[in-house]
């Protein structure tokens, strides 16, 4: 049976501006499902998480409300009619909802995340949501890399990347952002670069300098989640304190040799001086840089990261909250090793007492970081 399915001006960003769609169906539900499979994404206006029409769409049959007939199991034949009618509000946006979450997504848009938005879990909310998300991602090197590259895939509106660095040819075996002829340039710009010839629809914000205590404080408010892809210890300290006390969720996550670690830190959850309360002495534990990192294990632990970041932007699964993720590539074995919230930890316990930002080099008793190839070296 071949129906004619008006679509209403709010619904047309999905159908590429068609006021009139034929398809084929026994019944409204079928007409419905033949509307999906032809403009992916359309179960997501008509439906609820329940599968059902929500109050605020209205079907019609030859102008008849579906409500009044036999809901989706109307039947259908050649030459009739239906129609789908939202409510329409007008007016501004909600004053606490981005504009970028409230505006509808453009055809291009729906077209390019169309596998995001057949997804349930996902679908035009959702991808309204990671356009409006911001993201801040402390170093472009290979835990950055594949961060950033999956968030630009996905939609992130705004990415933003500390980086001070310069592209040299040792980080190509991992640093995904980065290619041969990049070689010598800056880090920010060829990660700028790059994240713009995947997704132009990004912004991407550069912050040239290395994360101190004296601009962390000016950047981090800016952003709903952090990302830390440092790769020496007091710049991951100065990450967690400053995402502690500016109340931010931090993705966490570190490598070494065929090893990688990650986990998530909120407020109320515990933090990384939970974890690890004081580094280690300074030349116990190697950097990548002395004792080598296996390329592709980067792009697992940064893959993992971007996953939780993407799922604490939509609302969904269990993020590794009071968990810490542990990667062994020679045997392929992941553990999860159960966190808490340390009651004396000095930032986050009882009676914290770190309560706003130290000097971090003395404490990890590290140089400071003045020089290109610290900030991102993973």
């Amino acid at each position: 049976m071949t129906i004619s399915v008006y679509i209403p001006s709010p619904f047309r960003w999905l159908t590429q501006n068609r006021e009139h769609i034929s398809v084929d169906g026994h019944n409204v539900a079928e007409v419905l499902d033949a509307l999906n499979t032809r403009y992916p994404g359309f179960d997501n206006l008509v439906y609820d998480s329940e599968r059902e029409i929500p109050a605020h769409i209205n079907i019609y049959v030859n102008n008849r409300e579906i409500h009044e007939l036999s809901g989706t199991e109307t039947e259908v034949v050649d030459g009739d009619q239906v129609a789908v009618i939202p409510a329409l509000a007008g007016g501004a946006g909600d004053g606490d909802v981005p504009a970028t979450a409230s505006v509808a997504l453009t055809a291009e848009e729906a077209m390019r995340y169309s596998r995001h938005i057949i997804m349930n879990q996902v679908g035009s909310i959702g991808q309204r949501k990671l356009r409006a998300a911001k993201v801040l991602i402390v170093g472009a090197g290979g835990l950055g890399s594949p961060v950033a590259i999956y968030l630009a895939l996905a939609g992130v509106g705004t990415i933003g990347i500390v980086e001070f660095d310069t592209v040299d040819l040792s980080n190509l075996q991992r640093q995904l952002l980065h290619q041969t002829e990049d070689i010598g340039k800056s880090k920010l710009l060829s990660a700028q670069e790059t994240l713009h010839s995947y997704n132009p629809n990004v912004k991407v914000i550069g912050y040239e300098a290395p994360l101190t205590s004296d601009n962390a404080m000016d950047i981090i408010p800016n952003y709903d989640i952090i990302v830390n892809g440092a790769d020496n210890f007091a710049t991951r300290y100065l990450v967690n304190d400053a995402a502690y006390l500016t109340g931010k969720s931090l993705v966490d996550g570190s490598i070494l040799l065929f090893d990688g670690q990650a986990t998530v830190f909120k407020r109320g959850n515990g933090c990384y001086r939970c974890l690890y309360p004081t580094p280690p002495p300074p030349g116990l534990v190697p950097s990548c840089a002395e004792a080598g990192v296996l390329g592709a294990i980067t792009g697992i632990i940064g893959s993992i990261q971007a996953t939780e970041v993407f799922k604490q932007v939509l609302g969904i699964g269990e993020p590794l909250l009071n968990r810490l993720l542990l990667v062994d590539a020679l045997t392929m074995e992941f553990r999860t090793m159960r966190l808490r919230r340390d009651p004396d930890c000095p930032l986050c316990g009882d009676h914290p007492t770190v309560t706003e930002l130290i000097d971090y080099d003395q404490f990890c008793g590290s140089p400071p970081l003045v020089a290109p190839g610290t900030a991102s070296a993973h």
